[in-house]
């Protein structure tokens, strides 16, 4: 039997394929271009079915037949079995997209138009093959907030020195206490709103907590994934780090802005491309 697998990109082909080969015990066969020494590597569509022919007692599978001249041709010789896989247009896109680094989507009107969207896109944008620093570091605070169990929101931070990480942080109850998740902290599990009854340490916090002063030292950058509020401000310049990077904006940024000022803290927000 010849048994010739055709269908829509992602479907599942080669898996009918891997299928028949190891629990029905086919031989794959391919179709390249020029020639091949090898007995199941075919130069042609004829030169495949020329072999398949002589050999027809010989299980064989193939993914390779793509035009419909070439599968008639296949047809008419009465081993060959042609099946046609398919699967839900969404189910197929899924299976493509997740090998995708970027997602563009064409829905303009006019190729103008994307061409575009594709330069601010900016493709060819180096940091989209190997991140830079601000975007490698926070993407490791946002990673470190995925520890968080606050259930008022997820904050993680990263404490960096001379590009080298220091300690990091997310936010929660101290050590020993019972989970902000599982009741610990009153506040965060109520609609009040008296910063005095919250028992949450925050992400710089802990950060800053697990360094030591001693390690902060001279050339210090702590990167968040949510802007300092106004009580890890001061601690965050008092511990001596020299500039702040963050992405997502909180409540009180203006007035940590102004405390940063002052004490000559760089701050700035990196925002995450797309």
């Amino acid at each position: 039997m010849f048994i010739a697998i055709i269908g829509t990109r992602c479907s599942g082909k080669s898996t009918v394929q891997d299928y028949l080969v190891k629990y029905k015990e086919f031989r794959p066969v391919k179709i390249l271009q020029g020639t091949s020494e090898h007995p199941l590597l075919f130069g042609s569509a004829a030169e495949l079915l020329a072999h398949v022919t002589k050999n027809w007692r010989t299980n064989f599978v193939t993914i390779d037949l793509i035009t419909r001249q070439v599968l008639e041709d296949f047809r008419t010789r009465p081993f060959v079995l042609v099946v046609g896989v398919d699967a839900p247009l969404l189910t197929r896109f899924r299976r493509i997209s997740e090998l995708a680094n970027l997602h563009v989507v064409n829905a303009f009107e006019s190729i103008t138009a994307f061409y575009e969207h594709l330069e601010e896109t900016n493709l060819v944008d180096p940091e989209r093959l190997r991140p830079g620093w601000d975007t490698y570091f926070m993407q490791l605070a946002s990673l470190a907030s995925q520890r968080s169990n606050c259930m008022k929101r997820r904050v993680g931070a990263i404490l960096v020195r001379n590009k080298r990480v220091v300690s990091t942080g997310y936010n929660g109850t101290p050590r020993g206490l019972t989970n902000c998740n599982e009741g610990g902290c009153v506040r965060c599990n109520s609609a009040s709103e008296s910063s005095d009854e919250c028992l949450c340490l925050h992400a710089e916090e802990n950060a800053l907590l697990e360094a030591g002063r001693e390690r902060v030292g001279d050339g210090s950058v702590l990167y968040c994934n949510t802007c300092p509020c106004l009580k890890c401000t001061i601690k965050i310049i008092q511990t001596g780090v020299k500039e702040v990077v963050y992405n997502l904006s909180y409540k009180v940024d203006d007035a940590s802005a102004a405390q940063f000022s002052e004490a000559g803290v760089v701050l700035r927000r990196h925002a995450m491309r797309a």
